[in-house]
């Protein structure tokens, strides 16, 4: 792991250092690095809702749709 040194005002560090004594974070590194990886999670999903969107329509998920996963569930797992 490498270091990142971040310069904050007074109030963010405050703001940070309340962050981590009331939910339970050990040091501000844990509730940033926590920051940044649900902002990848957004990211990710804006991604993929803008993929899907730019996709076209796709099939109904009608009953006919999940009885074909059912079926094909069941045809891997050997039932």
């Amino acid at each position: 792991m490498t270091t990142m040194n971040v310069s904050l005002p007074d109030s963010m560090k405050a703001f940070v250092e309340e962050q981590v004594a009331q939910r339970g974070y050990g040091t501000s590194s844990e509730y940033v690095r926590e920051l940044i990886r649900r902002e990848q999670d957004r990211d990710q999903l804006r991604n993929l809702l803008l993929e899907g969107a730019g996709s076209g329509p796709g099939e109904p998920a009608d009953d006919a749709y999940f009885d074909g996963l059912r079926d094909h569930i069941r045809s891997r797992s050997g039932e």
